[in-house]
This record gives structure tokens, sequence and C-alpha cells, in this order.
């Protein structure tokens, strides 16, 4: 069973309300994200909150989350206030479709943990089902979203699985989103890419890939280069 919290460095996340705990994919795309220039952020279905605390952390932009679960809604806003940088964190409990429809403001950057499982069976849980599964939140979503609610010179970053990512990327050329940066993230050295953190501009540039290897190969020894993306957040590293 997960812990109530989860302390970092700098802050820390209540998550016994949460639909879903702070997890390795957050903290990565937390930690890796290109926020170069960015002066405003949204979070889409930010959760604890822990996406956007990390982006307020690594910045000086103003950041508005949203949320559309009650209760991971009311955990995100106590985390928030809680936090050093709360006067830059807006959360609101309102879900993608809704806040795109009713919003005029534009952003620098979208970032986004999304749900994933596009063809899976649903978890009986009703909550954790909405929020793994695409029927709450599917890419379409998404890309219509960032459309419409990015600046011109923005980007949507985000963190799938590889397969997903892969569909993904075919997905955002279509709606005229290009992939410019490419993390695949790898658990150990001989270990199959797991994850991808994909960044995605208007303008079509070349891909710059790289890759990111969490564990030396023994449990728990990680590797300099995740040690260096993290070391602002985790405590023990």
């Amino acid at each position: 069973m997960a812990n109530d919290y989860f302390s970092f460095r700098h802050f820390t996340v209540n998550q016994e309300k949460a639909v879903f705990k702070v997890g390795t994919d957050g903290v990565l795309l937390g930690a890796c994200a290109d926020l170069a220039g960015a002066e405003t952020i949204l979070d889409i279905g930010t959760g604890t909150g822990l996406i956007a605390i990390m982006t307020a952390q690594r910045s000086d932009a103003f950041i508005t989350a949203i949320e559309p679960d009650k209760d991971s809604y009311d955990q995100a806003m106590e985390n928030v206030l809680a936090c050093k940088w709360t006067e830059r964190i807006k959360v609101i409990k309102t879900d993608l479709r809704e806040y795109s429809a009713g919003n005029e403001e534009r952003f620098d950057l979208i970032i986004t943990n999304p749900p994933y499982f596009r063809d899976s069976l649903r978890n009986p849980d009703e909550k954790k089902s909405i929020a793994r599964h695409t029927f709450s939140l599917s890419s379409a979503d998404i890309l219509e979203a960032s459309s419409k609610l990015l600046t011109n010179e923005g980007s949507l970053q985000l963190i799938l699985p590889y397969d997903e990512g892969t569909l993904f990327i075919a997905e955002a050329a279509s709606c005229s989103f290009f992939c410019s940066i490419i993390i695949k993230v790898k658990p150990t050295p001989a270990g199959k890419i797991l994850r991808m953190i994909m960044k995605f501009e208007r303008t079509k540039r070349p891909v710059h890939e790289k890759y990111l290897t969490i564990e030396t190969g023994a449990r728990h020894q990680y590797t300099e280069e995740y040690k260096e993306v993290t070391k602002e957040f985790y405590l023990k590293l």
C-alpha cells in the first residue's frame, strides 16, 4: 500500500485522497520537461498537483492545473497551498473539454501525464479506470485542446509508454504538431524502452533524441544521469 504522503526535497505531496499516487512517470516528466521560455503552463489532469509543483520549482512560470476528479482536486489544492510556489499555481476543478470550450487564455506550454490504456480491460475501480483509460481523455482531446490553447510558439509535452507514444507521434503529425524532442526511458542498460517523454511544436524541426536509463542494473542503484535529472527533487539521491 502506498504511503499517504511523499516527501520531496522542497515540498511534500499528500496523496491519501488522490486516485493515483506519486509515480516515476510524473516525476520524470516534471523533471525533464523543457521549460525554457515558458511563462504560462497548463497542467492537464494534475492529480496530486505533483507536476504543477515541480514545474513551479523549476521556473518562474504561472501554472494552471486542471483536475476533474473531486478527491484528486481537493488533494491538489491541499498540496499547492502548502508549497512555496502557491502564488503561481491555480488549481481548477474541470475536465479538459469543458476548460477548453470556455477559455480564451493561451499557454506557452501544455504538460500532461495522460491515461494511456487504449484497448485493455477497464479497472473495476471506476476512478482508476477513468484516470487510466483514454475514454476519459483521448489523444484527440489533448491535440484539439492544444491547437486552441497553445501560443503559436508553444509546446505540448507528455510522457507515454513506448507503443502509445509512437502512435501519438503519428496522430499529432496529422494535426500539425510535430515531435521535436524524444527522451527514451529505459529501466536498466539492457532493458527495453518503457517510456517516451516527448515535446511537440507546430513547426517541424529535426527530432532531437536521447536516452535516459534509471538504474544501473542493480535494484535501487541509480545511474548518474538519473541522479542528475532528479537531484533537486528526491531526498535520497
